[in-house]
């Protein structure tokens, strides 16, 4: 009789296990299985079954093209299920399955002090174990997150100059294809705490045509949070090839892809409260919407911006070629630094709004690589593309070796194709693909050396092999 009654109760516990929720559980989707931490707000339905928007909206558009029919539906879980547990799952006080639910992460809110916020001395020390050169450009970085950190994260405690706003100074970044733009902000991301998002301005179209809308920015930078939109506020934004959205030159048609963009940015960049779908790209009544505030979000845009140079050259060479004060034709053609004497007057030309370079007041420009800095970038950095190789190579148990002659014939290939550093992996790609196919056919192999004879095709790699 005892064991009955402890069998009942240990019943009767199951199902109060089931229905009460002290908030420590968060719900997980019936259908794709993530938590409601990843997927966002879910719908609940009869039974205790929670759906996220992104399932729903699968399910209605598959019940709109075939109608009722759920064989077509192969993801529902109605097709796992007897009649009997519909009937029992369609009742008001079912008990919630305990897969529905999982715990949630305990995640105590952390106060920050000064101390734990990174020095500008320290973020450009671990910018340079990635990023070779560009020394200017690595200070601009580094002070302006150390100033975001500081009005993000302490603006809001007491006694730090509570009668002062502190306004956020957005960055243009200018620089030639493969000088390190785009490397440089995501090495940030991958040294800070900071929620970042990295958008193209190309996929960017005025509000109501085909095409990401502005707020689909936002949208990323929410899901890097996390879908959490207060640590999202405080987060840093990443515009790339910011150059593609400029004014186009002599066209009667509307710009919805140059002008009409910049001018939609303007509110993003100066601190707006935009709604953003959380967990979708795309806005609907199925998927719910959260406020974002962009005051304190801090942007930045960066792009190559060809042809600039010669607007700038257009301008300093713009006096007389003659005279004791004449300006050579040809002076600034071989001048690396030539963006850095860019002006808002030559954005200007190039097809930027006013109104857009001074919500970006802060510019800075990245100079164009040179035959030493190409070798440096080779063999320096923390993830060089020869120390890539050299560890492919150290699973076969074989030593990787290049000549000093070889890195500068590399140097000097690169600099021809005019693409940056983005040349080096190409040219290394073509002469490593023979190496990384016959290494591993002779066990007795243990150094290859490469040499600048075997990259000129004028012979073949240095062999040396075990004992």
């Amino acid at each position: 009789m005892e064991e009955k009654k402890t069998e009942a109760a240990t019943i009767e516990e199951e199902k109060q296990e089931g229905t009460e929720d002290d908030g420590s559980y968060e719900k997980v989707c019936y259908i794709c299985r993530r938590p409601e931490s990843k997927a966002g707000p879910m719908v609940s339905m009869p039974g205790g079954i929670s759906m996220c928007n992104s399932c729903m909206q699968k399910a209605f558009d598959a019940i709109n093209q075939n109608g009722l029919d759920f064989s077509k539906l192969s993801s529902m879980p109605f097709l796992n299920l007897n009649y009997g547990d519909i009937s029992s799952l369609m009742q008001p006080d079912a008990a919630v399955p305990k897969k529905q639910k999982i715990k949630k992460k305990s995640e105590a809110k952390k106060t920050y002090v000064l101390k734990d916020i990174p020095a500008p001395h320290v973020i450009k020390q671990r910018l340079d174990e990635y990023v070779i050169g560009q020394d200017k450009a690595k200070k601009v970085m580094a002070v302006a997150v150390y100033n975001h950190y500081k009005r993000a994260l302490l603006g809001e405690q007491k006694g730090v100059l509570e009668d002062v706003t502190i306004e956020k100074s957005n960055i243009l970044m200018l620089g030639p294809t493969g000088s390190g733009k785009t490397y440089m902000v995501k090495t940030l991301a991958r040294l800070l705490d900071v929620p970042l998002a990295i958008a193209d301005a190309t996929s960017l179209t005025e509000a109501g045509y085909i095409g990401d809308d502005i707020e689909s920015v936002v949208s990323k930078l929410l899901a890097a949070a996390g879908n959490d939109v207060e640590r999202a506020e405080r987060g840093i934004i990443f515009i790339d090839e910011i150059d593609k959205i400029a004014k186009k030159q002599q066209t009667n048609a509307r710009d919805v892809s140059g002008e009409s963009v910049q001018q939609e940015l303007l509110k993003l960049l100066e601190g707006s409260i935009v709604e953003v779908p959380v967990g979708s790209n795309q806005k609907n009544a199925m998927t719910p919407m959260a406020t974002v505030n962009t005051e304190n979000i801090l942007f930045i845009c960066g792009g190559a911006f060809p042809e600039l140079e010669n607007i700038v050259k257009e301008r300093l060479s713009c006096r007389s070629f003659m005279g004791f004060n004449g300006e050579l034709k040809d002076r600034f053609d071989q001048d690396k630094d030539l963006l850095g004497k860019t002006t808002n007057e030559d954005l200007r030309k190039f097809g930027m709004i006013p109104e857009f370079l001074g919500r970006l007041p802060v510019m800075v420009s990245l100079s164009g690589l040179d035959h030493p800095l190409m070798k440096r970038i080779l063999t320096e950095p923390k993830n060089a593309i020869l120390k890539q190789y050299e560890k492919l190579l150290a699973y076969d148990e074989v030593k990787l070796v290049f000549e000093d002659e070889a890195l500068d014939w590399i140097a000097e290939q690169a600099l021809g194709k005019e693409t940056g550093a983005r040349a080096l992996r190409a040219i290394i790609e073509e002469f490593m693909l023979d190496i990384m196919f016959e290494i591993p056919k002779d066990a007795n192999i243990g150094k290859v050396i490469i040499t600048r004879p075997y990259l000129e095709k004028r012979g073949g790699p240095r062999i040396e092999m075990r004992g």
